[in-house]
């Protein structure tokens, strides 16, 4: 996997623009030197998380003694059902900060922007391209650019696309992951049948 087709795996995931609604949401009742701060602050903690998954995968899958062909398996289903979820969304995010608490870690770093399938793909890209880390973090380092961007500049793409936009564009990138996530599966149950 090429570091273009890698970071494009991992933006789809992310899925900033589908993002947007539930940053507005928790960040709306701080002052927006605050707002910036913060967001800067959670998409930092995301990039180390994201990081750190990507170079301790193949440690944590050998310590979990998890094959790769389970992780792809696995990793397609959580796939799939985040794929469905944008594409048919459910009523009401629940971010789960009281009235006016400003997020610390969690939701906006973990899960928003590092979460279980990005971290799930991150360990199946590892395990199966040990000698490719490099690339590989090159790859993160550009999703999560272009992830920082969107996201920092959220009131922008927010009056740009419009509420109706970016479901659209969140449709979108869930039809895609749909693609992403059965060709996952189907790569997880080949290797391990052979």
């Amino acid at each position: 996997m090429d570091i273009l087709s890698a970071a494009t795996l991992l933006f789809l995931i992310m899925d900033p623009l589908g993002n947007l609604p539930i940053v507005l949401s928790i960040l709306k009742h701080l002052d927006p030197k605050r707002r910036r701060a913060v967001l800067v602050r959670e998409l930092f903690f995301a990039l180390g998380i994201l990081m750190l998954f990507l170079f301790a995968g193949k440690s944590i899958l050998n310590f979990l003694h998890v094959q790769p062909e389970t992780l792809s398996i696995s990793g397609g289903i959580i796939l799939f059902i985040i794929a469905i979820k944008m594409i048919f969304p459910s009523g009401g995010s629940i971010t789960g900060l009281a009235a006016g608490e400003e997020p610390f870690i969690v939701p906006m770093a973990v899960p928003m922007i590092a979460g279980p399938s990005v971290i799930a793909s991150l360990l199946l890209l590892s395990s199966q391209h040990p000698d490719k880390l490099l690339e590989l973090s090159a790859s993160v380092l550009l999703a999560w650019g272009v992830t920082f961007f969107i996201l920092m500049f959220y009131s922008f793409f927010h009056r740009l696309l419009g509420e109706r936009g970016l479901k659209a564009v969140e449709r979108l990138m869930g039809l895609l992951l749909i693609m992403i996530s059965t060709q996952m599966l189907l790569d997880g149950i080949k290797s391990y049948l052979i």
